[in-house]
């Protein structure tokens, strides 16, 4: 039998945090860009109304989030210009990664309350998700493992290597 191994996702498992991450308190995407520790965070980049930053806990190797830096939970409240923003975005994401990893797709959206899947409910965001012919596989339905085939350390660099170039 082949053992697959992603020790990362065992935080996530243990976390009784509502935020998924135990070691944060309060809303992380509130907390992460209060700090200058953009790498460690994952923050790819700081917008004037909202930032870019990889999912800790990714669906596939790629997985973006737009946040707004307010804390909301209304998609209704976002100003013209934040929903501008977050929109101007999630196209910069798809641009980057469909250069950078050359997906066969791409699932983007926002689930809005905890009812609609949404692991951090109180701060809305946008999921950009790089798909591939056949990167679904029996793993989640059988085992409830997803394997990403990248580390997020990796995924970080290359992708702020080319995110300025990217227009």
């Amino acid at each position: 039998m082949d053992k697959i191994f992603a020790p990362w996702r065992m935080q996530y498992i243990l976390s009784n945090s509502d935020n998924g991450d135990p070691q944060e308190k309060g809303c992380i995407f509130c907390n992460f860009p209060k700090l200058d520790e953009d790498e460690k965070r994952l923050i790819i980049e700081r917008g004037k109304y909202c930032f870019v930053i990889m999912n800790a806990y990714p669906y596939n190797p790629g997985h973006l989030m737009v946040v707004p830096y307010r804390h909301t939970a209304d998609v209704t409240s976002l100003s013209a210009e934040e929903f501008g923003e977050m929109t101007a975005l999630v196209q910069k994401s798809v641009k980057a990664l469909t250069e950078l990893m050359q997906p066969h797709g791409f699932n983007i959206g926002m689930n809005l309350g905890k009812v609609a899947g949404a692991g951090i409910d109180q701060h809305l965001h946008m999921h950009i998700v790089p798909r591939w012919n056949g990167d679904t596989n029996f793993m989640p339905v059988i085992g409830e493992v997803r394997v990403v085939s990248e580390s997020l350390a990796s995924t970080y660099s290359r992708l702020k290597a080319i995110w300025p170039q990217v227009s």
